[in-house]
């Protein structure tokens, strides 16, 4: 048995022991765009990149940096690499979460510069919480014992096809990541 993972670009990627220069767009984007939301326990087909790129979108209706909208993109990268497990498990998966975590911090790096800041990991959880509460609504008719958030961007829950969904994370990781890194050249705020 390997300690590696084979990556959908053919990258032999190594989980225990990540190096940023093995993490590719194109892989997160095509597997985030599979792996289905709540371990697959919803009514309909709703991935993981779908829920990510909903949370960017959301994000930036609400007027959040271009930091904070792509780290909502890249919030769940580290799935792609280590799985999707439901919050309600991973809580008690210690060794999962630090590695989890060690792997966002990396990918946050690669792309945005540096990790988000504690301010910008609030914002982003907040959008994360947000959107999560209609997933579990519409998705588990899940009842909550949370006030309704108001969303700036309405969505749905119709299935939209991989595919599709993986060139749009891509569309929007190119567009973001490209003015965060011409603001950073040019002196503007990163």
């Amino acid at each position: 048995m390997t300690d590696y993972i084979t990556t959908y670009s053919g990258v032999h990627f190594y989980p225990m022991n990540p190096e940023p220069e093995m993490v590719r767009i194109q892989d997160i984007a095509h597997a985030l765009s599979m792996i289905c939301r709540g371990n697959g326990h919803v009514k309909t087909f709703l991935s993981v990149g779908q829920h990510c790129i909903r949370c960017a979108k959301e994000a930036q209706a609400r007027g959040m940096s271009e930091r904070v909208v792509l780290g909502c993109l890249l919030h769940d990268a580290g799935e792609a690499y280590m799985s999707d497990v439901p919050r309600p498990f991973k809580q008690y998966l210690q060794g999962y979460v630090e590695m989890e975590e060690k792997l966002l911090s990396m990918i946050y790096i690669k792309y945005l510069g540096s990790d988000l800041t504690e301010e910008e990991q609030k914002l982003l959880r907040q959008v994360d919480d947000d959107v999560l509460y209609y997933d579990l609504k519409i998705l588990l008719n899940e009842p909550s014992e949370k006030t309704e958030p108001e969303m700036k961007v309405p969505f749905t829950y119709q299935f939209v096809p991989f595919e599709q969904i993986e060139k749009e994370y891509m569309e929007m990781f190119e567009k973001i990541h490209y003015n965060i890194n011409n603001n950073s050249q040019s002196g503007g705020e990163k």
